[in-house]
C-alpha cells in the first residue's frame, strides 16, 4: 500500500478528500469543482510590453447550486499538518464570501466556521464525518440571516444559463447573491458600487432573471439615462428576456410586456400634469433597476427622482461605479451603504480591468501661463484683455490656436509612434472646442482622411451624424472611426473595449467624472491586443490619482514638463457638477432663453466660428507654444510614485530576485532553460525586454543582467557569438550537425538566447534548410544528444570571454 507522505497534494484531493466528500452527499458533476481560477492575473505592464502576473486558485469550492457557494476546501500534502492550508483558505472566503472554511493534508479535515453560530469556530472532523449539502446550507443560511422558508426559496433559484458556458466572475457572484438575498428578506433600497468594465448589466440582468423566475417580481423597469446604454443592454445580455421585453420609445407606454427598458427622459414630459411614467400605476413595477445612478437619481430636486418617488412601492436597485456624494446629491442617504462594492483597483489586481499609463504634457503656456502683450489682437482686431491666462481659460473663453495645433500634432505623433489605428478619445472642453480639435487632427493625418473621413469624427450630442457613429466606435471589428473627439457625450456607459488612448483637453474637477472617463479604457480585450491603455493629460487632471477618493493607481506617469513641481492651481478648484442633458450628454445652458429640457447649442460656421453660445470666447493665434522637458514616473512595488529611470527600476527588481552577482550566476547556469528566468522575472514585473529596447544595443540577457544590476561589462550577442566560433568547439560534431549549430549561433546572435532553448526553431528559417525537425535531431543522434548539444553551446556562450 502507497505511504500517504509519498503522495503529491493532487494525490491526496483524488485518493483521499473527492471520495469523501461525494459519500457526504456532493454531487461530483454540480456541486463540486476543483481548482478553481477566481482571478486573471494582474496585468503588469512595463514600457509597451505586458504579462500576466500569478492568478489566485481554490483548490476545492463546494456549490448548495450553482453559483452559491457554501464551502471552501484547501489541501495540503501529508508532509503538512491538517490546519497548514487554514490561512491560505480563510483569505480566499473572505474574497469570495464564502461561510465555511476547510484545510486537509488526507487525515481529517480541519473547519473554521465564519457564520457567527454559537460554539467552537474551529473544530477536527474525521474523513468519514464530513458536512453533507443540507448542513453547509444551513449554515451559509446562518451566515446570511435567511430564515423562512420563502426566503429560502428566493435565495436558493437558479441562475440563468444559456448554455454557452458563461458564468457569473466572483464578484459579479457575490453582487448577484448579495442582492437576491436582501430582497428576499425585505429590503427595498440597495446600491451596488461596481467598477466601469467589470459587468453591471450582466450583474443586473442575473438578478432581474432569478427574482423575476422565481415570481417574487412580476414587472420590471430598467432605467438609464443614454439611448446608447439602452441599446447596448437590449442587444447584449438582456436579449434573452425575448417577447417579455419591450423598450419604451417616444412616451407610448404598452402595459402588455414584463420587462421595461427605458430612458428617464423617455418617461418625463417636465410637466406633472403630462408625464409618461404616470400611465402606469404606481404600483405597476415590483422593481426599478438604476443604471448609472449617479448621474442625478439621488438628487432631490431631479425630474429623474420623482419617477422613483412615484414608484416608492417598488425595490429600488442603483448601479454605479462612482456613488455621488456632494451636499447637494447622495447616493448613500437614498439607497443606504453599498451592498458590495468592487472597485477599479480591485479589477486592476485581480486582472480583469486594464491597468493604464500616464503621459503628461507640459506646454509652456500652461504650466508659465500667458500674458498678451500691447500688440496681440484676437481674430476680430480687438485688443486682448490683459490678464495672465491659464488652462482654466483655454478653449472656454481664450481660443489659442497654435495650442490646439500642438495638442492634435502631440496625439498624432503618439499614435504614429504606436499604431495610427488605435481607438482614441478625446475629451474637450465643450462641442466648439471638439470640432476644432477634429479639424486640426485632420490636417495633421491628411492621408488617413483621404483613405477615409471617418478616420476621425466629432461625436457630441448636437451631431446626428458623429452620434450614429458611435456604434462603430465601440465595436471592435470596425476600424472607422478613429479618434473621437468629444466633450460629455462619451464619459459613461460607452463600451469601448478596445480603446487604447484617452486624451484629457478638458478640465475635470470632479472625481465621478474623471473616474467615470477612465472607465472608458479599462476594459480588456485581449483578442485585439488591447491589455493597458494610456492616457495623455494636457491639463494635470491626473492630479486626481492623488485624490483619496481615488482608488485605482496608475502603472506609470511620464511627464512632458519643467522640472518645476506643478502647483494645486493647475486643477480648477472643486465645484458643482453642470447638469448634463441625459439625451445629448452636453451641458444644459439656463439661460433665460432656454426652455426646461432643451439647450441651446452652438452653431459650427465655416472657419471654425461659432456662433450662439459661445460669443464670450476669444480667439487669438501667433502665440509661441511649446513642449517642454519631459520626466518619467513609475509606481512602486508598493504603489507609490517614484521619479527614476527604468533602468533603475529595472536594477532594483533584479536585486530583489537575486541577493548577489554570484547568487544569479549560480541560478543561470544550473537552469535548464534560461527563458525559466526570464518568464520568472516577467511575473515580478522585471520585463526586460523594454530595457533592451530602451537600451538599444543587441544585448544578451545574461549581459544586460548582470550590467544593470551590478554594472559588470556587457558584451553584445554578436561578440558572445563570434567568440565562440573562434574556439575549436564544432570539430566533435559531424558535418551536418556542425552546420545546424553555427545556424543557431546566429540565430542566437540576431535574437537571443531564449529562441534557440526551443525545438520549434528548428521548423524556421534558416535551420529548415537542413530538413525536417527530425531530419536535424538525428545529425545529432536523438533528442537527449541534441538537447545536450544545446546546453553545451549555451555553456561556450557564457563562458569567460
Amino acid at each position: 500500500m502507497t505511504d500517504k507522505k509519498d503522495l503529491s497534494e493532487r494525490d491526496i484531493i483524488t485518493k483521499c478528500l473527492l471520495p469523501h466528500i461525494v459519500k457526504a452527499g456532493w454531487d461530483i458533476e454540480t456541486q463540486i469543482r476543483e481548482e478553481v481560477f477566481f482571478t486573471d492575473g494582474r496585468i503588469l505592464v512595463r514600457g509597451n510590453k505586458t504579462a500576466r502576473g500569478e492568478r489566485k486558485r481554490a483548490d476545492i469550492i463546494l456549490y448548495y447550486k450553482p453559483n452559491i457557494p457554501v464551502a471552501i476546501i484547501e489541501a495540503k500534502d501529508n508532509t503538512h499538518s491538517i490546519g497548514a492550508g487554514m490561512q491560505q483558505a480563510l483569505d480566499y472566503a473572505q474574497i469570495l464570501d464564502i461561510p465555511v472554511v476547510y484545510s486537509s493534508n488526507g487525515d481529517g479535515f480541519l473547519e473554521h466556521d465564519r457564520t457567527g453560530a454559537p460554539g467552537k469556530i474551529e473544530r477536527n472532523l474525521g474523513l468519514e464525518r464530513f458536512p453533507t449539502p443540507a448542513e453547509l446550507w444551513a449554515k451559509y443560511k446562518t451566515y446570511k440571516g435567511i430564515e423562512t422558508p420563502a426566503q429560502d426559496a428566493i435565495s436558493s433559484h437558479d441562475y440563468f444559463f444559456d448554455g454557452s458556458g458563461r458564468t457569473p466572475r466572483y464578484y459579479q457572484q457575490i453582487a448577484i447573491n448579495r442582492t437576491v438575498e436582501a430582497i428576499a428578506k425585505g429590503q427595498n433600497r440597495i446600491l451596488l458600487v461596481m467598477a466601469t468594465g467589470t459587468g453591471k448589466t450582466y450583474t443586473a440582468f442575473q438578478i432581474i432573471y432569478r427574482l423575476w423566475k422565481s415570481g417574487t417580481k412580476k414587472r420590471i423597469l430598467f432605467l438609464a439615462d443614454r439611448k446608447a446604454l439602452i441599446d447596448q443592454t437590449k442587444r447584449g445580455d438582456f436579449k434573452h428576456f425575448k417577447d417579455k421585453m419591450t423598450v419604451v420609445r417616444k412616451k407610448v407606454i404598452d402595459k402588455a410586456f414584463e420587462i421595461y427598458l427605458a430612458l428617464y427622459q423617455g418617461l418625463t414630459n417636465y410637466d406633472e400634469d403630462s408625464d409618461a411614467y404616470k400611465q402606469f400605476s404606481p404600483d405597476f413595477f415590483d422593481l426599478i433597476v438604476i443604471d448609472e445612478c449617479h448621474r442625478g437619481s439621488a438628487a432631490e430636486d431631479s425630474a429623474w427622482r420623482s419617477i422613483l418617488e412615484y414608484f416608492s412601492k417598488a425595490t429600488h436597485i442603483g448601479l454605479t461605479a462612482t456613488p455621488k456624494e456632494t451636499g447637494a446629491i447622495s447616493n448613500i442617504e437614498y439607497f443606504g451603504d453599498p451592498l458590495y462594492t468592487y472597485s477599479l483597483k480591485q479589477g486592476i489586481e485581480d486582472g480583469f480591468l486594464a491597468p493604464y499609463k500616464v503621459l503628461r504634457i507640459g506646454i509652456n503656456i500652461d504650466l508659465e501661463g500667458w500674458r498678451p502683450d500691447m500688440a496681440v489682437r484676437d481674430s476680430a482686431g480687438d485688443p486682448v484683455e490683459d490678464r495672465i491666462y491659464n488652462t482654466k481659460d483655454y478653449d472656454r473663453n481664450l481660443v489659442i490656436d497654435e495650442r490646439t495645433k500642438i495638442v492634435a500634432h502631440k496625439v498624432t505623433e503618439y499614435l504614429q509612434k504606436t499604431n495610427p489605428y488605435d481607438k482614441t478619445i478625446i475629451f474637450c472642453v465643450d462641442i466648439e472646442h471638439a470640432e476644432r480639435m477634429r479639424q486640426a487632427l485632420a490636417n495633421e493625418n491628411p492621408s488617413k482622411v483621404l483613405k477615409s473621413h471617418k478616420y476621425i469624427m466629432r461625436i457630441t450630442g448636437d451631431d446626428a451624424i458623429g452620434k450614429r457613429e458611435l456604434d462603430n466606435f465601440i465595436n471592435p471589428e470596425e476600424i472607422y472611426p478613429v479618434i473621437a473627439t468629444t466633450s460629455k457625450l462619451m464619459t459613461t456607459g460607452v463600451d469601448a473595449q478596445t480603446c487604447k488612448l484617452i486624451v484629457l483637453e478638458s478640465n475635470i474637477a470632479s472625481m465621478t467624472e474623471f473616474k467615470q472617463i477612465i472607465g472608458r479604457g479599462t476594459r480588456i480585450n485581449e483578442e485585439y491586443g488591447k491589455h493597458y491603455f494610456t492616457i495623455m493629460d494636457f491639463r494635470n487632471v491626473t492630479d486626481l490619482f492623488a485624490d483619496s477618493d481615488f482608488d485605482g493607481d496608475p502603472v506609470q506617469i511620464k511627464e512632458v514638463d519643467s522640472d518645476d513641481d506643478l502647483t494645486p492651481d493647475d486643477i480648477n478648484p472643486e465645484e458643482n457638477d453642470p447638469v448634463i442633458d441625459p439625451e445629448t450628454g452636453e451641458k444644459v445652458d439656463f439661460s433665460e432663453d432656454t426652455k426646461p429640457g432643451t439647450f441651446n447649442i452652438p452653431a459650427i460656421i465655416d472657419g471654425g466660428e461659432t456662433k450662439g453660445g459661445h460669443k464670450g470666447k476669444v480667439y487669438v493665434a501667433g502665440i509661441d507654444v511649446s513642449i517642454l522637458h519631459e520626466r518619467i514616473q513609475h509606481l512602486d512595488a508598493n504603489g507609490k510614485l517614484i521619479t527614476e529611470s527604468l533602468k533603475d527600476y529595472t536594477k532594483k527588481g533584479l536585486l530583489r530576485e537575486f541577493r548577489s552577482l554570484e547568487d544569479f550566476l549560480t541560478k543561470w547556469h544550473h537552469t535548464e532553460k534560461k527563458k525559466t528566468i526570464i518568464d520568472e522575472l516577467e511575473k515580478h514585473g522585471v520585463i526586460l525586454e523594454n530595457l533592451m529596447e530602451e537600451v538599444k544595443k543587441d544585448l544578451d540577457v545574461f549581459d544586460l543582467i548582470c550590467h544593470v544590476a551590478w554594472d559588470k561589462p556587457a558584451l553584445s550577442r554578436r561578440e558572445r557569438a563570434n567568440t565562440v566560433k573562434k574556439r575549436n568547439y564544432f570539430a566533435k560534431y559531424e558535418e551536418k550537425a556542425q552546420a545546424v549549430l553555427l545556424a543557431l549561433l546566429d540565430k542566437y546572435a540576431n535574437e537571443g538566447i531564449e529562441n534557440i532553448e526551443e525545438l520549434s526553431i528548428l521548423k524556421a528559417p534558416p535551420l529548415n534548410d537542413y530538413g525536417t525537425p527530425a531530419e536535424i535531431i538525428g545529425a545529432f543522434g536523438s533528442k537527449e544528444k541534441y538537447l545536450k548539444a544545446i546546453r553545451e553551446l549555451e555553456t561556450e556562450l557564457y563562458r569567460a570571454a
